[in-house]
């Protein structure tokens, strides 16, 4: 059996944990110096992975900016950047979107009755697997390990997160806070409501607190639990 992948989330929130306004244009709640520190995540990644939906509403190319970071990668005998990941429920996905068009090879998740909507969509773009009837991140996992992802950058969106914490299969999360306030009801927040492991006693280990200019980088170990 395959080992599943080490799964590191990262998200930037403002101080209302919000991951985004309302607006058109993506809300840029992270600096420069800790974009580069997310580009380093990145090139440290076999695989960096984001829900459809955040595909759809950010656009990302979800490149290693870094020209250093990529021959790093090269010289290690890595591809240029990470495999590329995305989920889907209902396997409506953009081929024109510049994820698909750009890096390297590309992998996505979907559930049986999707499969046919993705890969008629996708062609050969990107291989499309099915986890069954329902997504199972547990499947997800395993088959990333399968194909030699020791390394998972999850960078969202909020689904994503509250569903890899709520299953308790995220080993680390890198938490930034802007200093900003979004303050719309209809934000995306960072989490959702869910069952959490533990229980709201439950105390996540903390690993860093770190200020990089005029944010705060929180490091946590999710799966460090205590009372």
């Amino acid at each position: 059996m395959a080992i599943r992948p080490y799964v590191l989330l990262s998200a930037a929130v403002s101080v209302d944990f919000r991951l985004d306004d309302t607006a058109r244009e993506r809300l840029v709640l992270s600096n420069d110096r800790d974009l580069d520190r997310v580009d380093r995540e990145r090139a440290a990644a076999d695989a960096v992975l984001i829900g459809a939906t955040t595909l759809r509403k950010d656009n990302p190319r979800l490149l290693v900016k870094s020209a250093e970071r990529r021959a790093q990668r090269i010289a290690a005998g890595k591809p240029e950047h990470p495999l590329k990941v995305t989920v889907t429920g209902s396997g409506e996905l953009d081929a024109g979107l510049p994820f698909w068009h750009c890096g390297g090879e590309k992998l996505v998740f979907t559930v049986d009755g999707a499969v046919h909507t993705a890969r008629r969509a996708l062609g050969a773009l990107a291989d499309v697997v099915s986890t069954g009837p329902v997504l199972d991140w547990p499947l997800v996992l395993d088959e990333l390990g399968r194909r030699g992802v020791h390394r998972l950058l999850v960078e969202g969106g909020g689904t994503i997160h509250t569903q890899f914490l709520a299953q308790n299969l995220a080993d680390e999360l890198h938490l930034v806070i802007a200093p900003l306030l979004v303050g719309e009801a209809a934000a995306p927040k960072f989490l959702a409501p869910a069952s959490y492991p533990g229980g709201p006693a439950s105390r996540m280990k903390l690993l860093e607190a770190r200020p990089i200019g005029d944010v705060v980088l929180l490091r946590y170990a999710p799966k460090s639990r205590r009372r």
